[in-house]
C-alpha cells in the first residue's frame, strides 16, 4: 500500500459511519481485492478496522483510533481529501505542498504509535511518472483548477486527434478527472458532456458567466457514464489470432477492446479473439505486433493494415543508387 492511500483509506473510514468495499474500491480506483488487501494490512498494523456483513453492514473503525487532524488547516483538510491521487498527480494539481505538510503533520502525531518505526513517508517515495516522457503541452492542471471551482464557463481551443485543425469550444466545466496517467476537463458542450484530454487544450479564457450544467449531474455521474460509452462504443469488431507468448501484452494494450472468444482453449494456430475499434484507423495499433497478431476480417480493416504496413516498408525501403 502506498503512503498516499494508505491516508486516503483511513480518512474514508474517518469520514463515514459504515462503508462498503465497492465504495471503497470506487473512491480509490482500485479493485476489490486491493481493499481487502488494503483493509487486512490495517488491522495487521493496529488499527481495529472491523466489517459486518448485512444491509446495514460495512467497514468502520472503531473510535478514538482515527487519524488526528486537528492540526491541520482547512486548506490542508481541503486538498487532503482528494483521494486516489499520487504524487506527481498533486504536483500537476498544484496540491502536492498543502498534501505533504497534511501527511507531515499526521505523521508526527501518530509517531508515538509506531514502536520506533520511521514514518511510511520516509521510507517509501512515490513518483509514477512513465520513463522517458517528455512533457507534455497543453494546459496545466493547476491553470484550470480556479476557474472550475469558481463554476465558470470556459471558452476552450481544443486539437482533437481525430481532426486536423483545432476548435473554439464553449463548455460547462463539471471539474478535472485524472485517468490512466492523463488528465481531463470534463465538461457539457451545447448541453452534451465530454472528456477534454487538457494537452490538447492549447488556450482558454474564463468566460464571465456561471456554469450551465445539466440538472442532477456532477462530476462522479457524468465521467462514469463518459467511461462507461468509452469503454463498449465501437464502431467495428476485428476478429483476429494472437500468438500465445503475444497474449499477455495484447491485454495490457488493448485492455477491455480485446474480448476471448475461445476462453483459456489453446490451437496451434492461436488465441482467437475479437478486437473492438470506435474508428477503423485504429487498426495501426495493432503494427507494433507485427506478425503475431493475424487479422481475418473483416476486409476493410485487412486492407487498411496492409496500406499501413506498405507505407511502413516503402518508408525505410533503401535508397537505389543513382
Amino acid at each position: 500500500m502506498t503512503p498516499d492511500r494508505f491516508f486516503s483509506l483511513v480518512l474514508l473510514l474517518e469520514s463515514r459511519d459504515a462503508v462498503t468495499t465497492h465504495e471503497l474500491a470506487t473512491a480509490l480506483g482500485v479493485s476489490l481485492r486491493t481493499v481487502t488487501r488494503d483493509l487486512n494490512w490495517l488491522r495487521d498494523a493496529g488499527l481495529p478496522v472491523t466489517a459486518q456483513r448485512g444491509r446495514y453492514g460495512g467497514v468502520t473503525m472503531l473510535p478514538g483510533s482515527t487519524l488526528d487532524l486537528t492540526r491541520l488547516t482547512p486548506a490542508e483538510r481541503d486538498h487532503l481529501s482528494v483521494t486516489g491521487l499520487d504524487e506527481r498527480q498533486r504536483r500537476e494539481l498544484d496540491t502536492s505542498v498543502e498534501g505533504r505538510r497534511a501527511l507531515s503533520k499526521i505523521a508526527v502525531t501518530r509517531a508515538r504509535r509506531t514502536d520506533g518505526l520511521l514514518p511510511l513517508t520516509e521510507v517509501v517515495h512515490v513518483d509514477s511518472r512513465p520513463w522517458l516522457r517528455a512533457r507534455a503541452d497543453g494546459t496545466a492542471p493547476a491553470a484550470l483548477i480556479g476557474p472550475v471551482r469558481r463554476g465558470r464557463r470556459l471558452r476552450i481551443e481544443y486539437h482533437s486527434s481525430s481532426e486536423a485543425r483545432a476548435r473554439d469550444l464553449l463548455v460547462d466545466p463539471y471539474g478535472l478527472l485524472a485517468k490512466a496517467g492523463a488528465w481531463y476537463l470534463v465538461a457539457d458542450c451545447a448541453g452534451v458532456p465530454r472528456m477534454y484530454r487538457l494537452d490538447r487544450i492549447m488556450t482558454w479564457n474564463e468566460v464571465d458567466h456561471p456554469r450551465r450544467t445539466r440538472m442532477n449531474q456532477t462530476l462522479a455521474t457524468v465521467t462514469a457514464a463518459l467511461v462507461e460509452q468509452w469503454e463498449h462504443d465501437h464502431a467495428i469488431d476485428v476478429s483476429a489470432t494472437i500468438d500465445h507468448t503475444q497474449l499477455e501484452r495484447a491485454r495490457r494494450i488493448l485492455g477491455q477492446r480485446l474480448v476471448d472468444q475461445d476462453g483459456h482453449e489453446r490451437s496451434a494456430a492461436g488465441h482467437a479473439v475479437t478486437i473492438r475499434f470506435r474508428h477503423l484507423e485504429d487498426v495501426r495499433t495493432l503494427l507494433p505486433f507485427g506478425s503475431s497478431i493475424t487479422v481475418h476480417g473483416p476486409a476493410e480493416a485487412r486492407a487498411r493494415l496492409h496500406d499501413l504496413a506498405a507505407e511502413l516498408f516503402h518508408h525505410y525501403a533503401p535508397s537505389v543508387p543513382s
